[in-house]
C-alpha cells in the first residue's frame, strides 16, 4: 500500500520532476515472472529512480546500515526503506554473501523482480568496477534472466557525499535479458560464476559507456584511503557462448 503511494503519489512524481529521466529499453524488463535487474550504482538516488520508472514492483537488497541508524533520523530512514520494499542485508562477516543470496532467492521465489548492484557498493568516482559473483549464483540457482541496467547522469546529479541532488536530466537504460540456462546446475563452479558475472558487467558497461576498472570497488576505496596508488586493469571480455 505505502509502496504504491510512494511510487505514484509522493516520491515518484518528485523524482521525475527533478531528474526528468529518459527511459530506454523498458520493454526488455519482463512483464511477469521472476527476473534480476542488475545495474551500475552511482548515486543514492539510484535506489528510488529505477523503481519509479518500472511498471512492476522491484525489491532491492539494501545495506543493513540504512536500517540501524541511531536516533529519530535512523528510525525514520529504516521505516522509509522498509516501506519502500527494501530488504536489509548485513555485509559484514564471512556469511554476509550467503545471507544476501538467501534473501534474493526468496524474492525470486515469489515471482518478483529483484534489483541488485553487482559492484556491491556505490562507485566513488563514476567508474564501473568488477562485479561480485552473488548475482551469478542467484541467476543460476533460480534459473531466471538477468536484465542489465545503466544509470547515466546520476553520479553528476548526486555524487557520494552530496545530500541534495542537482536538478538535471538522467538516463535509465535497460538492455536485453541475458539467458544463462546453458549453465544450469553449474552454480558451484567458480569459473562459471566468474564468467557469468563478467558477462553481466560487460552488458552494463556497453549500456553505460563508463570506464571499467577490473578491481572490486571496495578494495580500490580502501587503497585510496590508505594513500596507495590506483592500479587499473583493462576489461576482460569473455566468450559469450
Amino acid at each position: 500500500m505505502f509502496y504504491t503511494m510512494l511510487k505514484y503519489v509522493l516520491l515518484g512524481p518528485l523524482l521525475r520532476l527533478v531528474f526528468r529521466p529518459r527511459i530506454e529499453g523498458l520493454e526488455h524488463v519482463p512483464a511477469s515472472g521472476p527476473a534480476i535487474v542488475a545495474g551500475n550504482h552511482l548515486s543514492f538516488s539510484d535506489h528510488f529512480l529505477m523503481p519509479a520508472v518500472l511498471k512492476r514492483r522491484i525489491t532491492f537488497l539494501a545495506k543493513a546500515e540504512y536500517f540501524t541508524g541511531p536516533g529519530l533520523k535512523g528510525r525514520l530512514t529504516a521505516a522509509f526503506f522498509r516501506s519502500a520494499g527494501q530488504i536489509p542485508v548485513d555485509r559484514s562477516g564471512k556469511d554476509a554473501g550467503q545471507a544476501a543470496i538467501r534473501e534474493g532467492l526468496g524474492v525470486l521465489g515469489k515471482d518478483e523482480l529483484l534489483g541488485i548492484y553487482p559492484e556491491g557498493t556505490r562507485s566513488h568516482d563514476g567508474r564501473l568496477y568488477k562485479g561480485k559473483v552473488g548475482v551469478a549464483v542467484m541467476a543460476l540457482r533460480a534459473g531466471v534472466p538477468v536484465v542489465p541496467c545503466a544509470m547515466i547522469g546520476t553520479f553528476e546529479a548526486q555524487p557520494p557525499g552530496r545530500k541534495l541532488p542537482r536538478v538535471r536530466p538522467v538516463t535509465i537504460r535497460f538492455g536485453e535479458p541475458l539467458d544463462f540456462s546453458r549453465y544450469a546446475g553449474m552454480e558451484n563452479e567458480k569459473a562459471i560464476l566468474r564468467a557469468v558475472t563478467d558477462e553481466i558487467m560487460y552488458a552494463i558497461l556497453s549500456l553505460s559507456g563508463q570506464e571499467y576498472v577490473d578491481r572490486y570497488a571496495a578494495d580500490v576505496k580502501a587503497a585510496e584511503a590508505a594513500g596507495e596508488e590506483r592500479k587499473e586493469r583493462p576489461f576482460r571480455r569473455l566468450p559469450l557462448s
